[in-house]
């Protein structure tokens, strides 16, 4: 399949889990990807597995949380394949802990991989998006919709993401950019990490999946980013997709 034939997609985060997978899907069908993560053992292995598939493929070491880094990422997908048409900001990290025990560390943590790394490469990749049209997709959490109890400054994290997606919609629709939200619910590495440590957690999230499984990156979460990346989605912005199974419903 080639329904992303000649565009290039960069993917934060994508040195593992939804992130990975949606790189992957996106060279499946047929664009240059640029992926980063903070570890570069990671991402070098990442991008070679990806590359040993056929895809045409680089890995970056980048803190999404500093503006440098972001700049320097979206420079480098323009400076080997000339363009840019597909932002995903999927890398994320936090720490759970009750609205009394959030700190300043984990404030910085989150918003700084979450809500502002995901405009700093907004920011330096409109520019290029403007150029010729392109979509963003970013990532939100049921955590935020629902109000999951030990995770406030997760969700309002991604609810500030959301925001600032829905603005963005609004702002960049006139240039033909369309900016979406995924609400993912799957068992990426980290997410398995945490309800294995967790089974009465685990179990919770369990009993509210309508379809009575996890998600899988693969199967479930690339194929909705693949379809708002496309000439598919040409027509779908400033919207919020509950990739869930039925968890959250609006």
């Amino acid at each position: 399949m080639s329904r992303l034939a000649g565009r290039v997609a960069i993917v934060t985060g994508g040195s593992q889990g939804i992130g990975l997978a949606m790189a992957r899907a996106f060279a499946r069908e047929g664009a240059s990807v640029v992926i980063s993560s903070r570890r570069a053992d990671a991402i070098e292995e990442a991008a070679r597995q990806l590359s040993a598939d056929g895809g045409q493929v680089i890995g970056i070491q980048a803190d999404v949380a500093s503006r440098d880094d972001a700049q320097r990422t979206i420079q480098t997908a323009v400076e080997q394949f000339g363009r840019v048409d597909i932002l995903v900001n999927n890398a994320q990290a936090t720490r759970q802990a009750k609205i009394e025990d959030i700190t300043d560390e984990s404030i910085q943590l989150t918003f700084g991989s979450g809500l502002f790394g995901t405009l700093y490469h907004m920011q330096a990749a409109f520019p290029y998006l403007r150029a010729r049209g392109g979509s963003v997709i970013n990532f939100g959490t049921r955590q935020g919709i629902y109000g999951e109890p030990g995770d406030g400054i997760y969700g309002a994290n991604k609810e500030g993401i959301r925001g600032l997606s829905r603005s963005a919609a609004r702002e960049w629709g006139q240039f033909g950019i369309r900016v979406n939200v995924i609400n993912p619910a799957a068992l990426s590495p980290s997410a398995e990490k945490a309800l294995n440590a967790n089974p009465e957690r685990a179990q919770k999230y369990y009993d509210e999946i309508s379809l009575r499984r996890f998600g899988r990156p693969d199967e479930d979460i690339a194929p909705i980013a693949v379809f708002l990346a496309s000439d598919d989605g040409h027509y779908v912005t400033g919207q919020t997709i509950n990739a869930d199974g039925g968890q959250i419903m609006l």
